[in-house]
């Protein structure tokens, strides 16, 4: 299973509001494309965020992510209740975030990683930070690392 954070790991974290009071949140199509490509080598894909959205829901079915958790104060007792679901260990999920609200999961799970960009405290306790800020890519640097690691290229 992967799993991910949004603002500051899908998004650049920043907020963006228009005057009639619309909100904004900028995606990177390229990190879609590193959804979908784990979701056809087979992997459950997971959005668990504290913020709860109509942006995000859109999204998240664009990408046709079949677990969205939005409003998550304990993104731990999702993650473990998902695995649950889908009968895997915690040990089988990645998990993608950036702040400190992520920290108890980044910590649970068996691959945990955080965009360039994630706060100091979180960058101490993953296993592996992204070169890539989080918006700029570094959901789909990890979705290709995991790929690699899954399907090995020959050589």
């Amino acid at each position: 299973m992967f799993a991910t954070d949004v603002d500051g790991v899908l998004t650049d974290a920043g907020m963006y509001y228009s005057e009639s009071g619309d909100e904004w949140k900028k995606f990177n199509t390229r990190d879609g494309m590193g959804i979908k490509l784990l979701q056809k080598a087979g992997l459950i894909t997971a959005i668990v965020t504290q913020e709860r959205t109509r942006l995000v829901a859109r999204r998240a079915e664009k990408l046709a992510i079949p677990e969205l958790h939005q409003g998550v104060m304990d993104k731990l007792s999702v993650i473990r209740d998902m695995a649950m679901r889908h009968d895997i260990s915690l040990r089988q999920v990645a998990y993608i975030g950036d702040d400190v609200n992520d920290i108890e999961a980044l910590k649970a799970v068996g691959l945990s990683a955080a965009p360039a960009d994630g706060l100091p405290q979180v960058l101490k306790v993953v296993d592996y930070v992204c070169r890539q800020k989080g918006g700029e890519g570094a959901v789909r640097e990890l979705a290709e690392m995991l790929l690699e690691v899954r399907q090995p290229r020959l050589r």
